[in-house]
């Protein structure tokens, strides 16, 4: 939620190991793993393995979690004093890359994880505008339907009515009833200095194109 770039897990342990050093003398280090696969969580003692190794599973969940959302993981030794002055300075760990970027993991979470609070109808242009990765200005827009705020997402219809994009509002609704159809130099006049001057920003919005998604 916060986008944070990295999320730094301290253990008793400096990193994964394809086996538990303390058992198996040819355990080997993993300085970094590119994707957490069934082999890699097998060697955490997940699902895919019928040993247990404790936290380390559930690291490894936490892993799968914050690299799906586009942040990098580094789990390392905290049982030492200053360890993260310790990881600048070399220390061993293991590294999870970040599976998508932050703006895909954004785009994904908007189109697949939150209810719709409300809509916005755009003019033919507009629509066309969206397809291309452009900005919804409030001088595409027709009309707004649902009770929304900023931050909510909402639809964007073309005149046919069907879905184009959605994504996260950068006014509400009723802000949206007072700029509809206007240019957006007309908004800072109307609604004042701090206010967006789209309606949806293209960082926050998901295209679709049919029943697929396009960011």
């Amino acid at each position: 939620m916060i986008e944070a770039d990295c999320l730094i897990l301290l253990s008793d342990v400096d990193g994964l190991y394809s086996a538990p050093p303390g058992k198996d003398p040819n355990a080997r280090h993993l300085p970094e793993v590119a994707l957490i696969t069934p082999e890699i969580e097998a060697m955490a003692g997940g699902a895919a393995s019928h040993l247990s190794r404790g936290g380390m599973t559930t690291k490894v969940e936490a892993g799968k979690i914050a690299t799906g959302a586009g942040t990098a993981m580094i789990i390392a030794r905290g049982t030492a004093d200053h360890p993260l002055r310790a990881l600048t300075e070399g220390a061993r760990h293991t590294l999870f890359a970040p599976a998508q970027s932050r703006a895909q993991a954004r785009k994904r979470w908007i189109m697949g994880t939150l209810e719709l609070s409300g809509a916005v109808h755009v003019d033919a242009g507009a629509a066309r505008a969206l397809l291309t990765g452009r900005s919804l200005l409030p001088i595409g827009v027709t009309r707004a339907s649902g009770a929304f705020e900023r931050g909510d997402v909402i639809a964007v219809l073309d005149p046919e009515g069907r879905e184009i994009a959605r994504g996260l509002a950068s006014l509400g609704r009723e802000e949206v009833d007072i700029v509809k159809g206007k240019k957006s130099t007309a908004v800072t006049e109307l609604l004042g200095f701090d206010t967006r001057s789209e309606v949806l920003h293209r960082d926050n919005m998901v295209t679709l194109m049919g029943a697929e998604a396009r960011t």
